[in-house]
């Protein structure tokens, strides 16, 4: 049995490098001047590509524990923690373990605020 061999990330990486390598070789080839032109708009293009990305808040510190949501299922539970939901803005998700069920978790989903230390 073959197992079929994904292209890795790297290697497109480099390819994309090398071929990106010819185009501006071929740009200075014609004129020095274009080659010049085009190095400096794909190095701006890149930095305000970069500027314009929206920063993740997976980093944001989740809020303390005790104010954790109450509800009938999660009386007498053992709070585990609780993570920000990286689908819906606002909304916090958490874990629970009840005392009478080994290796089960509750979850319970909450709209809430992620405190910023």
């Amino acid at each position: 049995m073959a197992e079929s061999e994904e292209p890795s990330r790297a290697a497109g990486g480099c390819v994309l490098v090398v071929l990106g390598g010819a185009a501006v070789a071929a740009v200075f080839a014609v004129a020095e001047e274009a080659g010049v032109l085009t190095v400096w708009a794909v190095a701006v293009t890149a930095l305000w590509r970069a500027a314009r990305r929206p920063v993740s808040d997976s980093s944001a510190p989740p809020p303390p524990g005790e104010d954790r949501p109450s509800c009938s299922e999660c009386a007498g539970h053992e709070f585990v923690g609780v993570t920000p939901s990286r689908t819906q803005k606002g909304m916090l998700i958490y874990t629970s373990a009840p005392p009478d069920r080994p290796n089960h978790t509750h979850i319970h989903i909450a709209k809430g605020e992620v405190n910023q230390a």
